[in-house]
């Protein structure tokens, strides 16, 4: 049986809306001039603080920093679309984080700059040809190096633009290299929106709120490991992740809807 999608008789495939032209021009300057990413991530830093300092909050373990401590440096992951307040919460946790080098990436690493975060303008994608041209090896040998020298590596565990919320190779690898333990994390506010047509579910958190921040079980992965041990290590952090997002959720007492349409792991 194929995997191709059939249409429903009767049904057809709704067309794409393309940009009108009077837009394309203006649009094109927009995302190649860096004051319009200035001015952006200028006001997204103070719109991050005023929602950091409008929520309560809850962590969930309370003392996950002195269970991490004898550990670091560490690899933090989340999933994408998930993560837009981390920069603002003071987890101390700090570190290095890997961003597109896109517009949405520009004004990204200006945020996370704003809060004392260092940056690796790297991507990975999906598509291992573009694997050189996106910086993706350059990112990775970075990371390693940061981790190396004692400093924490932040990193999305799904793949940009792929499947969401399905943990990828790379922070396996990554994890693997350097010999450094995976702490999931995940971030959840009561007062949200989510953005309908983002790929990965993209979430704005609000003013007014009640947020919660939870981290999970550390998984290891060893420098021997094979590729069951590789992959049995990668759904143990999928799982992991996917318990300490619904976690966070209830705490806040707005548990997310299911996701629908999301591939399984094919276990």
């Amino acid at each position: 049986m194929s995997g191709r999608k059939t249409e429903e008789p009767g049904t057809a495939k709704p067309k794409r809306r393309r940009t009108p032209v009077w837009l394309r021009k203006p649009g094109r300057w927009i995302s190649q001039n860096g004051a319009f990413a200035a001015i952006v991530a200028w006001i997204a830093v103070r719109y991050l603080k005023f929602v950091f300092r409008t929520n309560s909050w809850v962590v969930e373990p309370d003392d996950i920093l002195d269970q991490v401590e004898p550990e670091l440096p560490v690899i933090v992951s989340v999933w994408h679309g998930q993560h837009v307040l981390l920069p603002a919460i003071p987890i101390g946790l700090s570190g290095a984080v890997m961003i597109s080098r896109s517009l949405d990436g520009e004004i990204t690493a200006r945020v996370a700059e704003a809060f004392g975060a260092s940056t690796i303008r790297a991507s990975g994608g999906r598509n291992p040809r573009h694997t050189l041209s996106k910086g993706a090896l350059r990112g990775f040998l970075e990371m390693l190096r940061m981790l190396k020298n004692g400093q924490n590596v932040l990193q999305t565990a799904d793949i940009p633009k792929g499947t969401p919320r399905r943990v990828g190779q790379g922070i396996i690898s990554l994890a693997q290299k350097s010999g450094r333990p995976i702490v999931p994390l995940a971030v959840a506010s009561s007062r949200r929106w989510v953005l309908p047509k983002s790929w990965d579910r993209t979430t704005i958190n609000l003013p007014f709120g009640k947020s919660a921040i939870v981290a999970g079980e550390r998984v290891r992965v060893s420098a021997t490991a094979g590729p069951d041990e590789l992959e049995a290590a990668r759904i143990r952090l999928k799982d992991e992740m996917d318990r300490i997002t619904r976690r966070a959720y209830e705490l806040t007492g707005v548990p997310e809807p299911e996701v629908t349409g999301m591939p399984g792991e094919g276990k």
